[in-house]
């Protein structure tokens, strides 16, 4: 099998199969495929997995991470932080709540992988249209691939990597694919603010503390940009294609129609979104379990969509060094933890979200690697 394109992530120009005339919704807008049959063989455009290395050791990602750590260090010693003190904390931390914490993270990409499933059925890709999806386990390996790209590249790239893997496991069209990826990030946009404001307000009575308002304040500018955008594509749809040149027209289609597919009946995807935000705040409500912090599963709930609403930040990778400042300060000034403990739960909570992304991320991804199933 021919060696990947060592610039990995790069989104390259697919080239575009005709769309068979008996698949249904090709022509009059009805569900249906959008994108060449499993069939046709997926053109080789893509990069692979074998480049992740080069984008990490880009001068881009090294500051991000450089950024992040500066943060880190400024920020703990304007706090005076007792770093024994937290340490003695991790380590007498409760294994039990702890194991479940990390049992409910990874749970929940179940849930993400059926969501997807669903929302690439409601493209076309399915069975039904001559597609062999991965199984649910295939899925998930697919989804923690996403987010240990996520992990150690800033600006979301996890997101086009998920619709390359996807292309290289089943030659279904890229554009789609994210199509799908772009509803599912703005169903999850949708339901995090919402979920975040409604307990924001429980919690406070309305009077929401500084940290808390600026959480919805970033909030509210990224549900405007979502929604303006959103609009923009609907309303500008045929100027805009008329002025691409006619692959990349043909690209834009296929993500357009995947996007307002995916968003035209989202009940079931809302529903499933807010399960998967619910355990979120049972993760860091089971963090705070361990090390006996007092948390109610409210604040905990509010805690971990502040942090997911920073990760959105693009400057380092997965909001790593602005989540834990962030939390650290809502923590602490909000509901009131001592520095040292606010300090553990955080250390505790990245260690399952964010650094055993990276290992068990790293461990699929050589795996692939020696497998060649790029």
């Amino acid at each position: 099998m021919r060696q990947p394109s060592p610039a990995a992530l790069e989104i390259a120009v697919e080239p575009i199969a005709p769309v068979p005339a008996s698949v249904p919704g090709a022509v009059d807008g009805q569900p249906g495929s959008l994108g060449p049959r499993a069939a046709d063989p997926p053109a080789d455009d893509s990069p692979g997995p074998g480049g992740l290395s080069g984008r990490v050791l880009r001068p881009r990602t090294l500051v991000s991470f450089l950024l992040a750590a500066v943060l880190l260090v400024v920020f703990a010693r304007r706090l005076d932080l007792d770093v024994g003190e937290v340490w003695r904390t991790v380590r007498t931390a409760n294994p039990v709540p702890y194991a479940l914490a990390f049992g409910v993270w990874y749970g929940s990409f179940f849930v993400r992988a059926v969501r997807w499933r669903q929302m690439l059925a409601r493209v076309g890709i399915d069975a039904a249209h001559g597609y062999r999806l991965p199984g649910t386990a295939g899925l998930v390996e697919i989804f923690v691939l996403s987010w240990f790209a996520n992990c150690i590249v800033p600006a979301k790239l996890g997101d086009a990597y998920r619709s390359y893997l996807l292309k290289r496991a089943t030659g279904a069209s890229f554009s789609t694919a994210l199509g799908t990826i772009v509803a599912e990030r703005l169903t999850d946009l949708t339901v995090l603010f919402l979920t975040m404001s409604a307990v924001g307000f429980a919690i406070f009575r309305g009077r929401l503390p500084t940290e808390a308002a600026r959480a919805f304040l970033l909030g509210v500018a990224l549900l405007v940009v979502a929604v303006l955008a959103l609009g923009g594509m609907w309303l500008t749809r045929r100027t805009i294609e008329r002025r691409l040149p006619a692959r990349v027209r043909e690209q834009y289609a296929r993500l357009h129609d995947a996007v307002f597919r995916c968003l035209r009946r989202p009940e079931a995807f809302f529903a499933m979104g807010a399960v998967i935000w619910l355990g979120e705040g049972l993760r860091v409500w089971l963090v705070g379990r361990a090390v006996d912090a007092d948390l109610s599963l409210s604040s905990a709930l509010f805690v971990a969509l502040m942090g997911s609403l920073l990760t959105t930040v693009p400057f380092t990778p997965a909001g790593l060094g602005l989540v834990e400042l962030g939390l650290i300060g809502v923590l602490t000034q909000v509901m009131g933890l001592p520095t040292a403990l606010a300090a553990a739960i955080v250390l505790l909570d990245r260690v399952v979200g964010y650094w055993s992304t990276v290992a068990v991320g790293l461990v699929l991804y050589l795996r692939r690697l020696r497998r060649g199933a790029t």
